[in-house]
């Protein structure tokens, strides 16, 4: 058994959660349909009389063990700045210019506000902010009933990062005018007629307001204080009291929901993780970068528009008994601005361990006259049962000792060769990466980590057994990360196997959770958490896998734009470097072969019709998310969807038309597509059988 990391990774703590984590908000609960807001009754927003010397404690804290060395002096209180007037007011449609010209004047001071614990500053711009807001809640209000025309020429600008504020109060109403009348023309476009239109966006924007009304002293404490930690580097997280107990349900999976972690962006509710094993993951239809947009309790409960909720309100909806039904109305992450919403259904249930873990598969096909038999290791997770292990049960669950076992099955069924699927797999126990290397190799290092300090410690395999010496390859998308990406990495250095894919996410840091209450002894007030990254992953060749990933050896084509998702499209990531490499041996000779397996690959893309459609999809996609104007044009919008659907049902016939499948008619609807089920992992197969005849030749 494969489960000694080496004498030198013993001071590092055996699991990390390194999978990509999202900020968490406030769990306070609100009903939605009873709380009214006026200006009489709104939160009086001022900082907690310790905020001072909480505040004292994170700067003291971040700047001893953050692995980054920096300064709190102008520079980085202008990044501050920035982030925190981006954090409130993304879209640039709720500040006038005359705001940020006023603001300016904290854009050098807040590094010696923050020094000082002095936070009046932040409260004021929030203050400011939650006015502009109601103003135009206000605005909304009057003109909500009024008739729209949809024959009028006008576009509204989906994405205003990079707008000028406006100047007036007249264009800032005009921004919205343009939002509400988008927002009531793709509820007509999906059906609805004029009266459940408006009362829908009555809601719609009463739930804007209430949500923003609903900040107290805590929430804007945290938001300026992760505009601070989170100008370092991204992971660098402050918790609320409260927020730090959704941490903690999250990270324990313990409540009963769809197994999916939600994070506010902007006006939707995003999903930035599946959780392997839960009702989301096992449905295969909802996805990173998911916005939800509608909740439904069982088959018949109405769709309840979530836009502009609180997330915590919407986890509210989501979660529930084991068994029970929940509807979720979603636009796609890979959507367009035209994208029209999908429903789908989920039963609720438990996360449980056995449902994360390692799952096999057998394909068998022929190339060049030869039959494979290729088997495939899904591993949606690095996990590890350590309760199980602490109390001594010598069968406790894990990744490598259930990929061992399901080595031995294969090997049994006599494969030609093992695909390792890691696809999605946003990480997990770090000595699980490092056991899981060890199945492949002899022995020799695996991972290197450089701490705060500059020491370099190194995670080595020291079983000289090999369970696995046959030919291998290693499946990888945008979403793989972390400890994915120690292992592929390893792999790619050793040459034991090749590398096919996307480029991985690129997450190569280590964080360390806080709880400040055991910092400030003593003291009666709930203080909050802190997450500090503390130290960065190197692989064995000596460049880090932060912000560049994993490059495969074979790329597949990716629909993920880089610049969106993935580390590197964070501001604050840190950078890629490299130090030292350690000493390896290489063990195996994939190099040799790249080159043909490349031209291979290719000619068989370049004449693969599922290929071509996949590649137009891909540059169909990208342009419809590069789009930022949408036409307010009731038939314009029409004729695009149309388009949209005859490019969808044509595509479908010339692939039933290839299948020899019974075409469809107009007026027939596509109820399942004949798409290949899983066109990567099929051309990963055909690769890794490349090399195969490649080593036997």
């Amino acid at each position: 058994m494969k489960n000694q990391t080496g004498q030198r990774m013993k001071k590092i703590i055996l699991f990390v959660l390194l999978a990509v984590t999202a900020g968490i908000f406030s769990t306070k609960y609100y009903d939605t349909d009873s709380l009214a807001f006026t200006p009489d009754s709104l939160i009086v927003l001022a900082p907690k009389d310790y905020y001072p010397e909480e505040t004292e404690i994170v700067n003291s804290l971040v700047s001893r063990y953050h692995y980054r060395k920096f300064k709190l002096n102008d520079s980085l209180s202008a990044e501050i700045f920035d982030r925190y007037i981006e954090s409130l007011d993304h879209n640039r449609s709720y500040f006038l210019a005359s705001d940020i010209n006023d603001f300016e004047k904290y854009k050098n001071q807040l590094d010696d506000f923050l020094m000082n614990g002095e936070l009046n500053a932040a409260y004021n711009i929030f203050k400011v902010y939650r006015d502009r807001a109601n103003d135009r809640f206000d605005y909304i209000e009057k003109i909500i009933k009024e008739p729209l025309d949809f024959t009028l020429n006008e576009y509204y600008e989906v994405d205003r990062k990079n707008a000028q504020w406006p100047d007036t109060e007249e264009e800032a109403n005009e921004i919205w005018r343009k939002r509400v009348k988008n927002d009531a023309l793709n509820l007509k476009l999906a059906g609805k007629n004029p009266d459940s239109t408006v009362i829908t966006l009555s809601r719609r924007y009463e739930n804007y307001r209430k949500a923003i009304n609903q900040y107290d002293n805590e929430d804007v404490y945290q938001l300026f204080m992760n505009s601070y930690t989170q100008s370092i580097d991204p992971h660098t997280n402050y918790f609320s009291p409260l927020a730090s107990e959704n941490f903690k349900i999250n990270m324990s999976l313990s409540l009963e929901g769809i197994g999916a972690q939600l994070q506010q962006d902007d006006d939707y509710i995003k999903i930035v993780e599946i959780i392997p094993g839960g009702p989301a993951y096992k449905s295969n239809k909802l996805n990173r970068n998911d916005k939800i947009i509608g909740v439904a309790q069982d088959d018949g409960g109405e769709m309840v528009d979530v836009i502009g909720w609180r997330v915590t309100d919407v986890v509210q909806l989501i979660r529930g008994p084991k068994g029970t039904t929940v509807r979720l109305q979603i636009l796609p992450a890979d959507a367009g601005i035209n994208a029209i919403p999908k429903e789908i259904k989920l039963v609720r249930d438990k996360v449980k361990l056995e449902e994360q873990a390692a799952k096999k598969e057998i394909l068998n096909f022929e190339q060049d006259n030869i039959n494979y038999r290729i088997g495939v290791i899904s591993i949606p997770t690095f996990y590890s049962d350590f309760e199980a292990q602490q109390k001594g049960d010598k069968d406790y669950r894990s990744t490598t000792r259930d990929v061992k076992k399901i080595i031995e099955e294969l090997k049994a069924d006599k494969v030609d060769g093992i695909i390792i699927d890691l696809r999605n797999n946003g990480g997990g126990a770090l000595n699980e990466a490092i056991d899981l290397t060890g199945l492949f190799i002899k022995d020799g290092p695996v991972v290197q980590v450089r701490n705060s300090d500059g020491s370099v410690q190194v995670g080595a395999d020291s079983d000289p057994d090999i369970v696995y010496d046959g030919s291998l390859a290693v499946l990888v998308n945008r979403f793989s990360a972390s400890a994915s990406e120690i292992f592929s990495g390893a792999i790619q250095d050793y040459e034991r196997g090749v590398i096919i894919g996307e480029q991985t996410y690129g997450k190569g840091t280590v964080q360390n959770l806080i709880d400040l209450n055991r910092v400030m002894q003593g003291s009666d007030d709930k203080l909050g958490q802190l997450k500090v990254t503390i130290a960065k992953y190197y692989r064995i060749n000596g460049g880090s896998t932060q912000s560049l990933g994993v490059i495969p050896d074979i790329l597949l084509p990716s629909s993920v734009d880089a610049d969106e998702f993935g580390e590197n499209s964070e501001k604050s990531a840190l950078p890629w470097d490299e130090i030292k490499p350690t000493k390896y041996n290489v063990t195996g000779n994939v190099k040799d072969f790249l080159s043909l397996l490349n031209s291979r690959h290719k000619e068989r893309v370049e004449t693969s019709n599922e290929f071509n459609y996949l590649l137009e999809d891909i540059r169909e996609s990208m342009e419809e998310r590069n789009q930022n104007q949408i036409s307010l044009n009731e038939e314009v919008r029409k004729k695009e969807m149309e388009k949209e659907e005859e490019e969808k049902f044509q595509r479908e016939n010339e692939r039933r038309k290839i299948k020899g499948i019974k075409l469809l008619n107009k007026d027939e609807e596509i109820k399942e597509s004949s798409a290949p089920e899983d066109l990567y992992l099929d051309e990963s197969a055909k690769v890794l059988a490349d090399l195969i005849a490649l080593s036997i030749g």
